[in-house]
């Protein structure tokens, strides 16, 4: 604690009229004082709304006025790495719709699809997105591959393990998954070019 100046004591005449002063406004400070020992609220001022107590309501928005992050569904709880060796969590895509695009390097099918999503996907960042999931190869052949089809503007996880491909229940390429943004699988299977840019804008347009 800080150490304060020492005051010096009254003394004579000036003590006693200070006392006297002290004493008279302790006892205009009891008379305001109520029975329960706290005292009695000042009187409200027009215009003004009382004061409450008690503890705070839950907001439901941030101080900007955003609106709280959405809740993670299961189906978009997991992480990988992309080929670029970034970290990626999946659940930085929760309240949105997800594509999740299966394919491998040496599939000719997959390679006809890159095409389209490598037109679609930069479109639709934000609304939605899509990520590639590459499996059944060799990371020198799927960077090659993604350096082919100009498909670095999309996340492009390299699943070497078959992690993803696992826990999404793939067994071939190539495959599309398409997740709604409340974390419902909705289609899950084959899809060209042409179908998977109207199920992207459809999904846009939700």
């Amino acid at each position: 604690m800080p150490s304060w100046p020492a005051r010096r004591r009254p003394s004579g005449v000036g003590a006693a009229r200070r006392a006297g002063t002290a004493a008279a406004l302790a006892a205009a400070l009891l008379g305001a004082v109520s029975c329960t020992g706290t005292a009695s609220p000042p009187p409200a001022v027009a215009g003004t709304a009382p004061a409450t107590t008690g503890a705070a309501s839950t907001p439901t928005a941030t101080a900007t006025g955003s609106p709280p992050p959405a809740q993670v569904p299961d189906v978009l709880r997991f992480t990988g790495t992309t080929l670029g060796g970034a970290a990626f969590d999946a659940a930085q895509l929760a309240g949105k719709p997800v594509v999740l695009w299966f394919w491998a390097p040496w599939c000719a099918t997959c390679a006809s699809q890159a095409w389209t999503v490598a037109e679609v996907a930069p479109r639709y960042r934000d609304t939605v997105p899509i990520v590639g999931v590459a499996g059944l190869g060799e990371q020198r052949a799927m960077k090659e591959f993604v350096t082919e089809f100009d498909l670095g503007g999309t996340p492009q996880l390299e699943d070497r393990k078959g992690v993803l491909w696992k826990r999404f229940k793939v067994t071939e390429q190539s495959i599309f998954v398409i997740i709604d943004r409340n974390g419902t699988i909705v289609h899950q299977g084959f899809l060209d070019g042409e179908a998977l840019a109207a199920r992207v804008a459809a999904l846009a347009g939700a």
